[in-house]
């Protein structure tokens, strides 16, 4: 035993690096053998949780608790030792005292190692100090950890190695677990919220043969026994809208999405979003379920309507703000382009320090400017309306006005949080939309509409009337949990392979 104990102490020494630390470990693996101990033990009978021994102090005082969890700090006196033990509920104190435990159990407390998953039994009280703690009858060794916490090198800082190692990151950062907790509570809630409203859950593919429902450049994939290629999804849409022609009046869809694009905070290749389809509606009722929604997340979330993110008070009580994409540009940029000919979009375009195509229409101008100089602006949520048909191919025209479909996105700390529409239901008008994306794709643009002939044919089965919503998951709980990057929200992002 003085020989275990003796390499288990070694851990406190100074000046260990990461592979004499490793060694070391393996060392006190096969001492807890030679005890006949496995040092990776099997199944464990808990019957409280970290946070519960505290909050029910007055309950569980002077009775026997059963815990497991990572031991995050070691505190050694002599003949008395402290660690703290944390769960997924929080952290407690375990007291380790020799005259309790004996020599020998005593000795196996002082071969565990920061970040060991062990299990303890023992009894509640209160501390000469007045900690809460467990004072440990009996300790069980259900995991030895080889590598070490990154506590001990001053935390794990990193941004790029939290990423790639979320599970040390979580166990280093506790807020980075509570994050994802959030989540969860969120996409539980978006469920109950839909239910609620008496949404139907279905399932679509996520390989396509052609792929549509966004402008997105799709990842490609090939079947074998077919032979044939496959295009991973950018979207749910056009797979739900074949149900609405099937008789299905509510439906939505949460799943992963992937599109072959750039990273940013903003953007990761695949990501959640929700879709959601209502016959005999239109994009009015769209803008209320998106508020609702996202009011009711926040509730869930954080307790109120009102969040802080990166520093800034963001009110999301319905009703929002709502206002047209020309107004917006009109009353930011000085430049009423909805009121120009295509020409004189262009010049407007120049004057504002964009680049457009030489032959880019008023609503190609005018998403532009939009896009790089408005959206960035609006901090607050608000429903951006009325956006122009080139980049709508599956909005429904705005009938006195059919430069500009019935389209609006909500938009919230300078970006996007929701996309919908009134969704396009004339066949003959999808087909002509299709074939111009067509055109613009033969040009050279990657993310413009494949044709789809089969969705075509759905549609002269007729579709009827319906709002569509698309919401990404991502940026919501980024909103929610006042996340700065995308990555700080997926639990394992794309990340490029170390070399």
């Amino acid at each position: 035993m003085e020989d275990l104990t003796a390499i288990a102490a070694e851990a406190a020494r100074e000046g260990l690096d990461e592979g004499e630390e490793i060694t070391r470990r393996k060392k006190v693996a096969e001492g807890w053998r030679g005890l006949g101990v496995s040092p990776y033990g099997g199944k464990f009978l808990k019957d409280t949780e970290a946070q519960e021994v505290t909050d029910r102090f007055e309950q569980l005082e002077g009775k026997h608790v059963s815990l497991a969890g990572r031991i995050m700090t070691i505190r050694s006196h002599g003949k008395a030792s402290f660690a703290d033990l944390r769960d997924q509920s929080g952290k407690i104190q375990l007291y380790f005292k020799q005259d309790i435990l004996g020599d020998a159990e005593y000795g196996k407390f002082l071969m565990v190692d920061l970040g060991d998953i062990v299990g303890a039994r023992g009894k509640v009280f209160r501390t000469r100090r007045g900690e809460i703690s467990v004072q440990v009858e009996q300790l069980t060794m259900l995991t030895k950890a080889l590598r070490p916490l990154p506590d001990k090198w001053h935390g794990l800082k990193d941004v790029d190695a939290r990423y790639r190692q979320r599970y040390v990151d979580m166990i280093a950062n506790p807020d980075v677990r509570k994050t994802f907790l959030v989540r969860s509570a969120i996409v539980a809630g978006i469920r109950r919220f839909m239910e609620a409203r008496g949404f139907v859950e279905v399932e679509t593919p996520s390989m396509h043969t052609i792929a549509g429902g966004a402008a997105a450049k799709p990842f490609i994939t090939h079947h074998n026994a077919l032979d044939m290629d496959l295009y991973l999804r950018i979207a749910t849409e056009l797979h739900l809208k074949r149900l609405l022609v099937g008789g299905m009046e509510k439906v939505y869809e949460m799943g992963r999405i992937f599109r072959n694009e750039g990273i940013s905070t903003k953007h990761n290749p695949e990501f959640t979003s929700i879709e959601a389809y209502q016959a005999y509606a239109d994009y009015y009722d769209m803008m209320e379920l998106t508020e609702s929604l996202v009011a009711d997340a926040a509730k869930n979330a954080v307790g109120s309507t009102k969040v802080s993110y990166q520093g800034q008070e963001i009110d999301l009580t319905p009703p929002w703000p709502r206002r047209t994409m020309a107004q917006l540009v009109r009353e930011l940029l000085g430049e009423d382009i909805a009121a120009m000919s295509d020409e004189q979009a262009r010049k407007a375009a120049a004057r504002l320090g964009l680049e457009v195509d030489k032959d880019a229409t008023m609503g190609m101008c005018l998403n532009a400017a939009y896009d790089e100089l408005v959206e960035p602006k609006l901090i607050q949520p608000t429903i951006v309306m009325d956006y122009p048909i080139e980049v709508s191919p599956l909005a429904k025209k705005r009938e006195e006005d059919p430069r500009f479909t019935y389209r609006f996105e909500a938009v919230c700390v300078g970006r996007e949080l929701a996309n919908a529409f009134s969704e396009l239901n004339d066949p003959i008008d999808q087909r002509q939309r299709f074939e111009s994306q067509v055109d613009e794709r033969q040009k050279g643009d990657e993310e413009a509409h494949m044709m789809d002939d089969d969705f075509v044919t759905a549609l002269e089965y007729g579709m009827p009337p319906a709002g569509g919503l698309g919401i990404g998951i991502d940026r919501l709980v980024m909103l929610l949990t006042d996340s700065a990057s995308i990555r700080d929200v997926i639990l394992f992002p794309t990340m490029r392979p170390k070399a």
